[in-house]
């Protein structure tokens, strides 16, 4: 980004699971307010707001206006509303959006709001709102859904990488470990690798304990041209749409998005402290390894078998629990990415914390057109105090 410095000054969220008497304006509102306590700030001092949301019009009933119903109840009726909806990279988008309007100088101080009601008592209908995130005139008609595209190329990576079953086990093993002490997270239960064995099959290889599931949540972050407690900075935002793969060595969204980033903060993979990825099926974490630059092409198996992934590695990815673990409400989850990596920068992780953390990556994916996402998102973060 060019222009004004952005800081993440205050974060805020409403805690991610199942709530069916809470409504989608409680969900948005708590973490709104969440975030302006944390940056010490009043409701006036908000410019504007961004707002994501991906599935309300078909869950909840709620078209156009979303952003403007949620935070008129808390007192920013006259403020500024611009409504995000991206697929599961909304959030980031979102952030994506009101960092770049705080960096040309039109505001100050702006608040992103991410939230998604995804537990409406009908799971076949939360499903067929997901599979609308891709290129139905293609996908629709051959009947595939994100499960068996995750697994076809789980699969692939499987053979490139020479990966197994174990590994995807250890994945999700560590990742519920690391939403063990995340309040936010839906699951806070540790989970053994036999567990995740003995859980039903979904596609192969991927099982239901490996898949994140239907939940309802909101995250939100306060950005400004002024530091907050820990000088967090936004340091990299940067976004692409699914590319078309017209050659053997084309690279895939979440790379090309990466290297932007890398780009813009003037860094490599190997300067990075800690990582959020989005891992809606937790194996789908190793293909983003290398994808990222976390590790080098044929080094997924060697990288796993170090355990540099987990708390304590050299490397440690996921700690939120990421989306297997913390949960998935899909317009809250790349801003949920950024609070953890808010909270590791400014010391305040707890028991998951990493020790003198000063850099970190969100990668945030949504959506399947052609052979990717069909956007990506990478944001890196820098502790400046």
């Amino acid at each position: 980004m060019n222009g004004h410095d952005v800081y993440i000054r205050g974060v805020g969220y409403h805690p991610f699971g199942r709530f069916p008497d809470t409504s989608l304006k409680v969900l948005a509102a708590t973490a709104a307010l969440g975030a302006l306590d944390d940056a010490g700030l009043k409701i006036g001092e908000i410019q504007a707001a961004f707002c994501s949301n991906a599935y309300s019009g078909i869950l909840n009933g709620q078209e156009s206006i979303r952003g403007e119903t949620w935070l008129r109840g808390i007192g920013l009726g006259t403020t500024p509303v611009m409504n995000v909806e991206n697929a599961c990279a909304s959030g980031s988008t979102a952030v994506h959006l009101a960092s770049m309007a705080i960096s040309s100088g039109n505001y100050d101080t702006v608040l992103v709001v991410g939230a998604e009601k995804m537990f409406v008592n009908d799971t076949n209908r939360t499903l067929a709102a997901l599979a609308n995130s891709a290129d139905t005139e293609v996908m629709g008609n051959i009947g595939m859904q994100f499960s068996a595209v995750d697994a076809i190329r789980v699969r692939e990576m499987m053979e490139e990488e020479d990966v197994g079953a174990e590994a995807f086990e250890w994945i999700t093993m560590k990742n519920h470990a690391h939403a063990f002490s995340n309040p936010m997270a839906q699951y806070r239960k540790p989970i053994s690798m036999e567990q995740v064995r003995a859980s039903r099959m979904i596609s192969d290889p991927i099982r239901l304990l490996m898949c994140s599931a239907i939940s309802d949540g909101a995250a939100a972050v306060v950005l400004s041209r002024k530091p907050g407690r820990g000088g967090v900075r936004i340091r990299a935002s940067a976004l692409t749409s699914s590319p078309w793969r017209l050659s053997a060595d084309s690279l895939p969204g979440p790379t090309i998005a990466a290297n932007k980033a890398y780009e813009q903060a003037g860094i490599g993979a190997a300067d990075l402290d800690l990582a959020e990825v989005h891992d809606a099926v937790s194996p789908a974490e190793l293909m983003h390894y290398r994808e990222l630059g976390l590790c080098g092409p044929g080094e997924v198996a060697s990288f796993v078998a170090e355990r540099a992934s987990a708390l304590g590695g050299r490397l440690p990815v996921n700690t939120s629990g990421g989306l297997n673990s913390r949960g998935h409400p899909v317009g809250a989850t790349g801003v949920a990415q950024l609070i953890e990596l808010t909270l590791q920068l400014r010391g305040d992780a707890g028991e998951r914390q990493v020790p003198g953390a000063r850099l970190a990556l969100a990668h945030n994916s949504g959506g399947w057109i052609g052979e990717d996402p069909a956007v990506s998102a990478v944001h890196i973060l820098e502790k400046t105090l």
